[in-house]
């Protein structure tokens, strides 16, 4: 029959959850040629899809559940509750999962999964599922796509200033590692890479957009940098997001020896470290003031430059806090960015 192979390719899929063209080269016995002639016939009759790029692209059954295949106008039994499960995870992965490989390769969705799930020794599809139900549990933190911290920095300092802190996803996940925000943040600083810096920024300019709006903002502060580097993350953060607001100034002091935040263990120290070396300009007055850094760790920075503001008088409104990252556990310290 005519449509052999493709029954045969069909259930190869069904049976694996995925399959690349290599292993359908050696499960059929057929030419390269041959089977990607199968492949673009079921994916123009959008019976499967393809996801990744050469040279790791993988083929998934396209399949509404309770609906049967129909193959060069036969129908083909298959189980599709299995199907849709395998296609809503392979969704999610793809929105949601992104790896830099130690040569510094960008992997993204399925690819990076499937190449970080190999590196692992652990089984696809079965981690597939595991890494879904974390993402789930995660999300339960999110309200309309933001993480709500304000409880957290309340509980971890004697007196908040902030009246809000909101940070835009968590760092890293139990097991799974960074999250594709974190990886992005992590290798934009440590790399000064302007490609990822600026995907970045796209990445969130809706979710701070909303704040903005939602918050009635007329005043923006970037968190200045410690070390220094010849292409600064926040600058550029704060060059792309263009963000039509006044700005509030703020600066670092140069001292003897540059202290990053990062290199503080101690509470006390990470708010020594803001109190003395943060310093707020003056010159104009604000409603309502949103402070951007690009990670909390103990929140000790945001908090410090708060307090400034609050003690100089120039906000006579809301102080809201926002970090790119976050950690899940209280105020962790986040030592890599």
């Amino acid at each position: 029959m005519k449509n052999d192979t493709s029954k045969k390719i069909l259930a190869f899929i069904e049976k694996n959850g995925q399959a690349t063209p290599k292993e359908l080269v050696d499960y059929l016995g057929i030419t390269k040629q041959a089977v990607f002639r199968q492949l673009s016939k079921l994916i123009e009759n959008q019976v499967i899809f393809k996801s990744g790029k050469p040279p790791r692209v993988f083929y998934f059954i396209n399949i509404k559940k309770d609906t049967p295949l129909i193959i060069d106008g036969m129908s083909c039994e298959t189980s599709a509750e299995n199907i849709t499960l395998e296609r809503n995870t392979t969704q999610e992965i793809e929105n949601n999962y992104l790896i830099i490989t130690p040569s510094g390769e960008k992997k993204e969705g399925l690819v990076g999964f499937t190449y970080w799930c190999e590196k692992n020794n652990l089984p696809l599809k079965k981690t597939a599922r595991e890494y879904i139900q974390t993402l789930d549990k995660y999300a339960k933190f999110k309200k309309n796509n933001l993480i709500d911290g304000t409880q957290k920095i309340k509980n971890t300092f004697s007196k908040s200033y902030l009246d809000h802190l909101f940070y835009l996803d968590f760092y890293s996940l139990e097991r799974f590692g960074k999250t594709k925000l974190g990886q992005l943040l992590l290798y934009a600083k440590q790399s000064q890479d302007k490609k990822l810096i600026q995907e970045l920024s796209t990445t969130i300019v809706p979710q701070i957009n909303s704040i903005v709006l939602l918050n009635e903002i007329d005043g923006v502060g970037f968190i200045p940098p410690t070390v220094k580097r010849e292409i600064q993350f926040m600058k550029e953060l704060e060059r792309i997001l263009q963000l039509n607001l006044k700005r509030v100034s703020i600066s670092k002091i140069k001292t003897d020896v540059s202290v990053p935040q990062k290199t503080l263990n101690k509470l006390e120290d990470r708010i020594e470290n803001a109190d003395k070396t943060i310093i707020v300009g003056k010159g104009q007055t604000f409603k309502n003031i949103l402070l951007i850094d690009d990670a909390v760790g103990s929140g000790a920075t945001l908090n410090q430059t708060a307090k400034k503001i609050r003690t100089m008088n120039i906000c006579s409104g809301k102080i809201i806090g926002l970090a790119i990252t976050g950690s899940f556990k209280g105020f962790d310290v986040i030592s890599e960015v």
